[in-house]
């Protein structure tokens, strides 16, 4: 029983590291992390890491040249105003960029789960473009909605899901959010002050 019980503990704890939304929110990550003139290789893979994948990441130079190509692909999809926006992106994505939906253990070590990249040992840009495409699709198929946004502050290019409950999110975080409403308010009071026009 407690062989059972162990078993089932992991799966559990696989599965939330690996739900769909927790690879949307990844990707929201790598797409951000990516965003940088020249990202580290070495903080590329704490992304990853601080996002569920094991910890023996070894990621060149080039590995992240093709995850940003994939980013920015990517970038579009969470720039989509509607879930027909989206769809259009994911699946000009889909049919361009991943293989046919296999299911993979990766040789027993995990549990079975969906794939789109080609195989088991695909490169990191390909992994990283199918994997995020994947949820992405789920995430518009549940909720009739673009998966995610870019912050609506004009000083912040950062992706992430809005999906959830309440309403929708037009900000990164409450940082942007805050600073874009310090901002709006000094905006009317200085109109306020000079009288009503500018």
């Amino acid at each position: 029983m407690r062989y059972i019980a162990q078993v089932s503990s992991t799966i559990d704890g696989w599965s939330t590291r690996h739900s769909v939304l927790a690879m949307a929110r990844r990707a929201a990550a790598l797409i951000n992390s990516l965003d940088a003139d020249r990202p580290d290789p070495g903080d590329i893979a704490d992304v990853l890491r601080a996002h569920g994948e094991p910890g023996g990441i070894e990621l060149t130079t080039c590995d992240v040249d093709g995850m940003r190509a994939a980013a920015a692909l990517l970038r579009e999809v969470f720039a989509a105003e509607t879930a027909d926006s989206a769809a259009r992106h994911l699946n000009r994505l889909l049919a361009e960029h991943t293989g046919p939906l296999r299911l993979t253990s990766h040789g027993g070590g995990s549990p079975w789960h969906p794939h789109l990249d080609h195989d088991d040992d695909a490169p990191w840009d390909e992994w990283f473009l199918a994997s995020s495409c994947m949820a992405l699709t789920v995430l518009v198929w549940e909720h009739q909605r673009p998966p995610g946004r870019i912050c609506s502050s004009p000083s912040c290019r950062n992706a992430f899901i809005s999906q959830g409950s309440g309403p929708e999110r037009r900000y990164c975080s409450r940082r942007c959010a805050t600073r874009e409403r310090v901002s709006a308010h000094r905006r009317s009071r200085s109109v306020e002050q000079s009288g009503g026009t500018r």
